[in-house]
């Protein structure tokens, strides 16, 4: 697992204190990144009594990628510790393990929120939209520590929009301040794309497929990649310097080098050297 620097430490997965939820709550499908079918609420036949994976050591290895770029953005813990103050599923009723399981997917999606929230409030550009930010940032904190059948119930699609119409005018703050033509890819197809050596400065990159785009090289300083598929992206030796909304899942899933520049909110995977 990588560290996360600075201020986003508190959002990343702490499984001590978690009960497994990732390894149980949620589906598997057998495919490149999983080696069997798995139901939501079963749990994965490596989970061991302890919560702990009996095979992290050897994901990979295993036919287990796709755990290996997952994070659960502290939800886990919170979920765990807080939402049922260390109630276990394996010790409580159907009925509170299925709860458990229901909620935890919902927690993820309020912490990946908080997680852009936080960093947007990082961002010098953003100043005039930090007490917006602040404001929201409290709400959605709030949100996360609300009853277990009230987070069941909670319609996190509708608070994403109102958190995105910030993040929106935050990206727009952020790369007005970066010089040169500012590529406009949102959404776009560039899956397998021959991006080689680019000039992506501050490139709104959201929502785009770049899944196994060369982007070895590229330019990528102060980029907008919130939601940016980077699967299989080689981003050996690019520069991503002041990117933001970039997360750990999203790098976990491509592909880099030693020679890779990261934004300080992220940690360069560990299995990047691991293949070299």
């Amino acid at each position: 697992m990588q560290d996360h620097p600075g201020h986003l430490t508190d959002l990343r997965g702490d499984c001590a204190n978690c009960f497994g939820l990732c390894c149980v709550a949620l589906p598997f499908t057998a495919s490149a990144d999983f080696a069997l079918d798995k139901d939501a609420g079963t749990p994965c036949r490596n989970l061991q009594d302890d919560h702990r994976c009996g095979i992290h050591a050897r994901l990979r290895q295993s036919g287990f990628t796709g755990c290996t770029v997952y994070d659960c953005f502290g939800a886990g813990q919170k979920v765990s510790q807080v939402t049922f103050a260390g109630h276990d599923w394996r010790t409580g009723s159907r009925a509170h393990a299925r709860r458990m399981f229901d909620v935890f997917p919902v927690v993820r999606q309020l912490h990946e929120l908080l997680w852009y929230l936080t960093e947007a409030l990082t961002l010098p550009a953003a100043r005039p939209l930090h007490a917006e930010l602040r404001g929201i940032l409290d709400k959605t904190e709030e949100l996360t520590r609300q009853a277990p059948e009230d987070l069941a119930a909670l319609d996190v699609a509708a608070h994403r929009q109102d958190v995105n119409v910030l993040l929106l005018q935050t990206s727009e703050l952020a790369r007005a301040g970066i010089g040169g033509r500012k590529k406009n890819r949102r959404g776009a197809d560039l899956i397998g794309a021959r991006l080689k050596g680019a000039d992506l400065r501050g490139a709104n990159l959201r929502g785009a497929y770049l899944i196994a785009a060369d982007l070895s090289g590229a330019d990528l300083r102060g980029a907008d990649l919130i939601g940016a598929d980077l699967r299989d992206t080689d981003l050996t030796d690019a520069d991503l310097t002041g990117a933001f909304f970039l997360t750990q899942p999203q790098l976990n899933a491509a592909r880099g080098s030693a020679g890779t520049r990261l934004p300080a909110s992220v940690g360069r995977p560990v299995h990047w050297t691991a293949e070299l």
